[in-house]
C-alpha cells in the first residue's frame, strides 16, 4: 500500500477562493491516488463547493476556522493575533507533524512570516527562499530568492545555491545542475556589493557546477538551471517574465485574427502552437516552495486557478518522496 502525503491547503488564499481552490484539490486527489487533502477555513463555505464534485470522501476533509488573513494586513500582527486563521492553522499542522506540506495563495507576507515563525527554519539556515521554477528553452529554471530575502547577506546567496541545486537534482532529475548568479554583465569584476562579494564564495564551492554570472536576458534560453539572486531582483525577474509572456501571447492570438488568411493560418498552426504555449505557462509548474524550513511550505499565485493549485499540491508529493529537506539538512546544516 502506497503512503499517502498528507497536504493541508488554506480554502480562503487568494482571489479566486475557495470555488478555485477546492477544485484544485479535487482535482489532485481524483488524479493521484497518494495524496491526502486537508481545507483550511470557513468550513461552510468550503463544503458548499465540495457539493459540485465527486471524489473519495476519506481523501478530502475539511478544519474549520474562523478567520481569514486578508492579503493588505500587516503581516506579522495577522500572524500573531489571527490564532485560528486558515493560514496559522495549517502552517500549525504542519509544525505538529499532522500534515507534510502546506500550500496557500493567500498573503505572500504572511505566508513567509508564519512559516518562518511557526514551522521554523532547519538548523543551520540562515534565511529561508522562495524558489519558484520559471519556464525557459530548455525546459524549466529555478529562481531564488524571489521574495522572502529582499536584504540578503552573501552568506545567504550561497546557501539559496546549494537549496536550489538540491532541489533541481533530487525534484527535477538535472544531473549536477548549473547555478548562475544575476549579474549585469558576464565579467567577475562587474556587478553590486552584494554580487561581488558572493561570486568568489560561489566560486569556492567544490559541491556546486557554479558557471559564473547569468544576465537576465540569457535566463529565458535555458542557460542554468539555478538563478541565484536576492529576492528584489528575483521579483522583479519573475514578475517580468510573467508580463511579457501575457502580452506576447496575447498579441500572437490577436495578430492571427487580423484577416481571412490569418484565420485559415491560425487553424493549422493552432494544436502545435497550443502544445508550445503550454510549455510556458506558469501554472503548469506548481507554486515556489520556501526552502529552508523544517516543513514544507508552498506559496502559490494570488490569482492562482484549479490547475496551479492541483500542481502546487502534486508539488508537495515530489518534494516529500525525495526528502529534500533530509537532502537539505545533510548538505548544509
Amino acid at each position: 500500500m502506497e503512503e499517502m502525503v498528507r497536504v493541508v491547503v488554506d480554502a480562503m488564499g487568494g482571489d479566486n477562493a475557495p470555488e478555485e481552490i477546492v477544485k484544485g484539490a479535487v482535482n489532485a486527489v481524483n488524479t493521484h491516488s497518494e495524496i491526502q487533502v486537508t481545507l483550511t477555513g470557513l468550513s461552510e463555505k468550503i463544503e458548499q463547493e465540495l457539493k459540485k464534485y465527486q471524489y473519495p470522501a476519506d481523501r478530502i476533509k475539511v478544519v474549520h476556522t474562523s478567520e481569514v488573513i486578508e492579503t493588505a494586513e500587516p503581516p506579522v500582527m495577522a500572524i500573531r493575533t489571527k490564532k485560528d486563521s486558515s493560514i496559522v492553522v495549517g502552517l500549525t499542522m504542519v509544525r505538529r507533524g499532522e500534515a507534510d506540506a502546506f500550500v496557500s495563495a493567500g498573503s505572500s507576507g504572511a505566508i513567509l512570516v508564519g512559516g518562518q515563525v511557526i514551522v521554523g527554519r532547519i538548523k543551520g539556515i540562515e534565511r529561508p527562499a522562495l524558489a519558484p521554477l520559471i519556464p525557459t528553452k530548455n525546459g524549466v529554471s529555478l529562481l531564488i530568492d524571489c521574495g522572502a530575502n529582499v536584504d540578503a547577506r552573501a552568506s545567504h546567496l550561497v546557501q539559496f545555491a546549494k537549496m536550489g541545486a538540491i532541489y533541481m537534482e533530487h525534484v527535477l532529475g538535472v544531473s549536477r545542475p548549473k547555478v548562475g548568479i544575476v549579474n549585469i554583465g558576464a565579467e567577475e569584476e562587474k556587478g553590486n556589493a552584494l554580487v561581488k562579494e558572493t561570486f568568489p564564495l560561489l566560486k569556492e564551492c567544490t559541491d556546486l557546477n557554479f558557471i559564473g554570472s547569468v544576465e537576465a536576458r540569457d535566463i529565458p534560453s535555458g542557460v542554468c538551471d539555478v538563478i541565484v539572486c536576492e529576492a528584489f531582483v528575483g521579483n522583479v525577474i519573475l514578475k517580468l517574465y510573467e508580463g511579457v509572456g501575457a502580452t506576447l501571447i496575447s498579441k500572437v492570438k490577436a495578430g492571427m485574427m487580423t484577416n481571412l488568411r490569418s484565420k485559415i493560418g491560425a487553424l493549422l498552426v493552432k494544436p502545435a502552437l497550443k502544445e508550445t504555449l503550454k510549455a510556458f505557462d506558469a501554472s503548469e509548474h506548481g507554486g515556489a516552495p520556501l526552502l529552508g524550513l523544517k516543513g514544507l511550505v508552498v506559496k502559490t499565485h494570488g490569482s492562482s486557478k484549479a490547475i496551479e493549485v492541483e500542481h502546487s499540491i502534486y508539488q508537495c508529493v515530489q518534494f516529500e518522496n525525495q526528502a529534500i529537506n533530509e537532502q537539505i539538512m545533510a548538505h548544509i546544516s
